[in-house]
């Protein structure tokens, strides 16, 4: 397990352990048949303690696959899906808090995108030792890895939206983070899913067009996801 890359299935078994859980696990039938195709890009808008990061552990907990997960998950909904076990631990996941690596930059007072990449970068050579450590680009150091593992790689971004409100007057920079989201994610090989969370509708940024391959599910517009 990895600190961005495969983080395991802690987060998820305190969630369930709570003295209140609700069940949510029906969501990844979903995902699961959006995995690899056009509709992979998913992004969640909505109000703070809505559990978006309660979803994003369980995600991660469901799909990476340097854990056994079935323990956690067999008495839930998603356990009666014909799709359970075939995606069930299957995936390498990058898992990335934005918030945190914006409060971490400040503190190192590196830009956000360049210490997101570095720290990312990092962790990915820890598991990939003979990739060239030279690389500074977060979707060129993944699109070599998919070169030679052929291993697609699922994303789940929480709170992509909190550079926007924190830096809500640096144009340039926000500009600049969607630039690195699109060439992250816009077209790659590599990507078999995408769930990314926020405050903000993605849609607010539509005239810069970086992100709109995704597939936007807000408070008014749950569709599928609204149970």
């Amino acid at each position: 397990m990895g600190i961005y890359l495969n983080p395991g299935n802690k987060g998820f078994k305190e969630i369930i352990s709570a003295d209140i859980y609700v069940d949510k696990t029906g969501l990844i039938e979903y995902t699961n048949n959006v995995i690899s195709t056009p509709q992979k890009f998913i992004c969640i808008s909505r109000p703070r303690r809505f559990g978006k990061t309660f979803v994003a552990k369980m995600l991660c907990a469901y799909y990476g696959c340097t854990v056994d997960s079935n323990d956690l998950f067999k008495k839930y909904e998603i356990s009666k899906s014909k799709s359970y076990k075939k995606y069930l631990n299957k995936y390498n996941v990058i898992n990335l808090n934005i918030q945190t690596f914006l409060s971490r930059s400040k503190v190192e007072k590196e830009d956000i995108i360049d210490y997101l990449q570095k720290e990312v970068i990092e962790d990915l050579l820890r598991e990939y030792k003979d990739i060239d450590n030279s690389i500074k680009s977060l979707g060129k150091m993944l699109d070599l890895i998919y070169y030679e593992t052929n291993k697609e790689f699922i994303f789940i971004v929480d709170e992509w939206d909190s550079l926007f409100r924190e830096a809500q007057k640096d144009k340039d920079l926000q500009n600049r983070y969607l630039d690195f989201l699109r060439d992250l994610f816009k077209d790659k090989d590599y990507i078999a899913l995408v769930y990314m969370t926020g405050i903000l509708p993605i849609k607010k940024y539509g005239t810069h067009s970086a992100l709109n391959m995704f597939y936007e599910f807000s408070m008014v517009e749950m569709s599928k996801l609204s149970k």
